[in-house]
């Protein structure tokens, strides 16, 4: 317990230097000795509280270089008022839908910023998804896979899985197309084009450790954990539309929800 406090004092102490840019991004970190004498801590505790800011995704390893200080990672924000936002904008015009987008809303981003990819798949529902949106197993599904970073990062923002029933988009074929993402307004716009219309959203959250594949994807340090978010999508009808799986990175993602309660 004694050297997981001093752990958590120094890596404070480094936080607050890092913080206030001292070092910068891009710099080397002092070595371990040198952190060891200005700090009064034992190499252990230097060992330990770098631990800690690599998981925060502070300080990262650069080869040849030992632990540097890495530029500010670029988070994202979701909050209940998303969905209504979105749904306003599916009945804007196409300039305004195309101006900006849920992931921009979501941090803070501007259209030119983002570089964004999506790929289509057709899949016959499993059990699970199959339950998720309350069809029978085996129907055919779309399955959308989107990913979206900011074009000064590698990583993207989150890893997003959406399945959509098959039947829900035939009349339109270019809800088919992936060279038609990214779809001005997002998916509820893509709803109303077959004349759909989103009646209610429910989220549930979890957290945690990523699969190798995700933290690599996601470029997560040692020790950070995920936050995924399952997204069922209901329509006027009572029908689940849409299933959504989005995997954040739990060091720089946050999730925010305001219950309005009523007045006495």
């Amino acid at each position: 317990m004694v050297g997981h406090r001093a752990n958590e004092r120094l890596a404070g102490e480094l936080r607050r230097r890092i913080r206030a840019g001292d070092p910068a991004p891009g710099e080397p970190l002092p070595s371990g000795a040198e952190l060891a004498e200005r700090h009064g801590a034992d190499p252990a505790a230097v060992r330990g509280a770098l631990v800690i800011l690599r998981a925060e995704g502070l300080v990262g390893d650069r080869p040849g270089r030992g632990p540097v200080v890495l530029a500010p990672r670029r988070g994202v924000l979701r909050n209940d008022e998303r969905h209504q936002w979105e749904k306003d904008r599916a009945r804007t015009d196409l300039r305004e839908r195309r101006s900006t987008g849920a992931t921009e809303n979501d941090t803070g981003s501007v259209v030119d910023d983002l570089v964004f990819s999506a790929r289509y798949t057709r899949v016959a529902a499993d059990a699970g998804l199959a339950e998720a949106l309350g069809v029978p197993e085996g129907t055919a599904l779309l399955e959308r896979v989107y990913r979206t970073r900011h074009r000064d990062e590698d990583a993207p923002f989150g890893l997003t899985s959406s399945y959509i029933p098959i039947d829900l988009l035939e009349s339109e074929p270019a809800l088919l197309d992936e060279s038609a993402e990214p779809w001005p307004g997002g998916t509820q716009s893509q709803l109303r084009t077959v004349g759909v219309e989103v009646d209610r959203v429910e989220e549930r959250v979890t957290a945690r450790p990523p699969t190798p594949d995700e933290a690599e994807e996601l470029g997560l340090g040692e020790g950070v954990a995920v936050m995924v978010l399952r997204k069922a999508s209901t329509d006027t009808r009572g029908r689940v539309v849409d299933w959504s799986e989005v995997v954040l990175p739990g060091d720089r993602a946050e999730a925010v929800f305001t219950t309005r309660l009523e007045r006495w």
